[in-house]
């Protein structure tokens, strides 16, 4: 077979296809195979007027079809599956060419192909890639990773295909080996917070003010032409203003209360602790998702006493409702704080050299979480490379200032009437744990060296120091 595509593309089931149509689509020869050859011949058939596809039915004849250097994807299955691949094809590749995992792999998996895979000599790129099947055919966020060698040859070919904001690339080389699985990763963990945020701020909007999904649907709607502008604000309203022609009821009514994940939010909360990097927020959320789907504990719980039931006067909902939107825009932003923070902490344990604000500006478009104000966040990275915060730059610091009232008067009034706010309440006590001049940790680290010896430090001189609790009262200190 010769050798005339730009890329290749095994496993096409839905992303995998789109992508292979977006790359054809903007001129480029793309190889096609799949496990089951039937599905290679239907992209053909029902594609094939988008471009030029090369369908290959063996490895081999895939491998042959590929210009060097070779740039094959792999568009399959998380975890074993993809090893498997990576197994067929890499005995088949040259010095030089490269195998590009497009799938959700976890990060820590991604190391260990690249590492396995550049003592062949072949190029390995975890690439995290955001926006569901229509941002594969359409124009999606690309994340990148691996050695720099490989980005200069595939990174303009993931530019192009990429989506766009303002004439520029939602694509970057992220950082070396995992750094392009690891960001996705955070990616859809602060997904997770910003669906859970908004789910509480629907919740409360609904049991408080007593209005409608429909109403619902209008305030978010107003909410998504400011500052919470964003693809999720806009897709809940378009959900809550649906009827279900089935009953005619509101959708949102008729679909079961338990969210189910597919494990990245799950990943985040877990490679956190390892980081030690608080990601409350994403952490709450995550287990929010786990709770709602625990239908025995759910079901012992529901008979318990719960909060107040006061509705509001006829006045107050509109003063509601500007609260929720503070609190909302307030929490959000401790959300995406803690992601950009656990982005430098892992830059920092793994030798990651990774431009925050980069991040920042291939979020703004293709992906779930795109919002208008990541170009605030890019800003602010670009004008303080060594930002700590988003909260200590100036806007940030002073919306946050300006929310805290509506803030606290939305958790507090959540927490009388009894109702689910944990991602607002985890956000505020994050925020207010990190603002705090001295917390309760002191106590803490006093009742571990009482029970075990673990030692402290002290305010007032230099060193690590043990007391010996033996005889309560009468405690002696040793230096």
């Amino acid at each position: 077979m010769e050798a005339t595509a730009q890329i290749g593309i095994t496993g096409l089931a839905v992303m995998g296809r789109n992508l292979a149509r977006n790359f054809a689509r903007h001129g480029y020869t793309v190889a096609v195979h799949n496990r089951t050859p039937s599905r290679t011949r239907a992209l053909v058939e029902e594609f094939g007027h988008e471009g030029t596809f090369v369908p290959a039915e063996s490895a081999e004849d895939f491998v042959a079809a590929l210009e060097r250097p070779r740039r094959l994807m792999i568009m399959v299955k998380a975890g074993e599956p993809t090893d498997a691949v990576i197994d067929e094809f890499a005995p088949l590749l040259d010095e030089g060419d490269m195998i590009i995992d497009g799938g959700n792999a976890h990060f820590a998996d991604t190391r260990r192909r690249e590492a396995a895979l550049r003592e062949r000599g072949i190029h390995f790129v975890g690439t995290g890639v955001s926006g569901g099947e229509e941002g594969a055919l359409n124009g999606p966020s690309i994340m990148p990773g691996g050695s720099r060698e490989s980005y200069a040859v595939l990174g303009p070919m993931l530019e192009e295909i990429s989506a766009k904001v303002d004439g520029e690339p939602c694509a970057t080389h992220i950082g070396a080996d995992g750094a392009g699985h690891f960001v996705k990763m955070v990616h859809n963990g602060i997904e997770y917070a910003d669906m859970q945020l908004i789910a509480e701020a629907y919740h409360l909007l609904r049991e408080v003010t007593g209005y409608s999904p429909a109403e619902i649907a209008e305030v978010f709607r107003a909410w998504n032409k400011g500052r919470l502008d964003s693809y999720l604000i806009e897709i809940t309203a378009e959900v809550l203003a649906h009827t279900d022609p089935a009953t005619d009821r509101p959708f949102v009514d008729i679909v079961k209360d338990a969210a189910e994940q597919k494990g990245t939010g799950r990943w985040t909360v877990q490679t956190a602790l390892d980081l030690g990097s608080p990601v409350t927020g994403i952490a709450q959320a995550t287990f929010a998702r786990v709770a709602s789907s625990r239908a025995e504990l759910r079901a012992a719980y529901r008979p318990l006493p719960g909060g107040t039931d006061q509705p509001l006067r006829a006045h107050e909902t509109d003063r509601f409702t500007n609260q929720v939107e503070q609190a909302l825009y307030a929490s959000k932003i401790i959300a995406y704080d803690q992601g950009w923070t656990m982005i430098r902490d892992a830059a920092a344990e793994y030798g990651w050299d990774i431009d925050l604000g980069a991040v920042a500006k291939i979020w703004r478009g293709g992906c779930i979480i795109r919002a208008a104000f990541l170009d605030r966040i890019r800003a602010a990275h670009a004008a303080n490379p060594g930002l700590v915060s988003l909260l200590a730059e100036e806007h940030f610091a002073e919306e946050i200032a300006g929310a805290q009232v509506p803030w606290r008067e939305v958790v507090a009034s959540a927490a009388r009437r009894g109702i689910p706010a944990p991602a607002f309440t985890a956000a505020l006590a994050y925020y207010d744990t990190l603002r705090a001049e001295r917390l309760p940790a002191a106590l803490i680290q006093s009742q571990r060296d009482f029970f075990g010896a673990h030692t402290y430090q002290r305010v007032d001189r230099e060193g690590t120091f043990h007391t010996k609790w033996a005889e309560p009262g009468r405690p002696e200190v040793e230096g």
